[in-house]
């Protein structure tokens, strides 16, 4: 995900998932070098020397962790296998947030599902504290480098940078039974528990900011993913999106008239 303050829209490019065994990690950051745990502490367990992470689930807690440090601009992404079998209610989370103050927030969230069926890729945006933007995409194979989602953040606030203050890299294993599957119909069913999600890639390409006073660098070409060519997606990645949005796709908030009678003003210019 890349950021620039005169960006006129942000990116969110689907990150890697291993259906069967992960490999051997790309990065060589290990786990405490950049993040730390922020609740579950029981319930986290790290391979490799610290270059693998699994968080797990039963009918009691979950667990989490999050980055040390806050980022105004970045690329970041993170090698996740997802808990197998019947993974209904059973949500694996990865999102940047900043609590407290504007929220703002991108979310990715993978809903499990009953067996034989697609896990579904939710995603979100707040911007300036304003929310409600999800689209839910069918999951299929050979996705990395896939385009899913393009925000056009200056439709939305009036403003162009996005995010207004720096953000944090959240991840978390958790119980959403009574949303996430089926619109709640499908729970965790307690017997497959513990579930459980593996997590590598450590490192984080990115530009640390202070939320309450903003690293200016942040903004500069210096960084890659500030340039120019990644202001848009080009040719193929469009054609990649568009194609997307058509076979996978199976909710778009833009079309959803129950929730928006008139749809909110960004979903004219996708």
């Amino acid at each position: 995900m890349g950021f620039h303050p005169k960006m006129l829209m942000i990116i969110i490019t689907l990150f890697e998932i291993f259906c069967s065994s992960l490999s051997d990690t790309s990065g060589n950051a290990s786990f405490d070098q950049n993040y730390y745990i922020t609740w579950g502490q029981n319930r986290v367990l790290f391979f490799r020397n610290k270059r693998e992470v699994q968080l797990s689930l039963d009918q009691y807690s979950g667990g989490g962790f999050a980055s040390k440090a806050y980022y105004g601009s970045g690329f970041f992404q993170m090698r996740i296998k997802l808990p197998a079998r019947d993974s209904s209610g059973v949500v694996t989370a990865f999102y940047l947030n900043l609590n407290g103050g504007v929220h703002d927030e991108l979310d990715f969230e993978f809903l499990g599902n009953r067996p034989g069926r697609s896990i579904i890729l939710q995603t979100n945006v707040f911007a300036n504290g304003l929310g409600g933007r999800e689209q839910r995409t069918l999951l299929w194979f050979f996705i990395d480098d896939i385009p899913i989602r393009v925000y056009k953040n200056d439709v939305v606030t009036g403003r162009i940078g996005y995010p207004h203050r720096a953000l944090q890299v959240v991840v978390s294993l958790w119980d959403g039974s009574n949303w996430a599957t089926d619109g709640g119909k499908s729970k965790a069913n307690w017997s497959n528990a513990p579930f459980q999600a593996h997590f590598q890639d450590f490192n984080i390409d990115g530009c640390p900011s202070n939320p309450n006073s903003p690293n200016k660098d942040c903004y500069s070409t210096k960084y890659w993913w500030n340039k120019k060519k990644y202001w848009h997606l080009n040719h193929r990645q469009m054609r990649d999106y568009e194609n997307v949005r058509r076979k996978y796709m199976n909710y778009d908030y833009c079309t959803d008239r129950n929730r928006y009678p008139v749809a909110p003003p960004e979903c004219h210019d996708v």
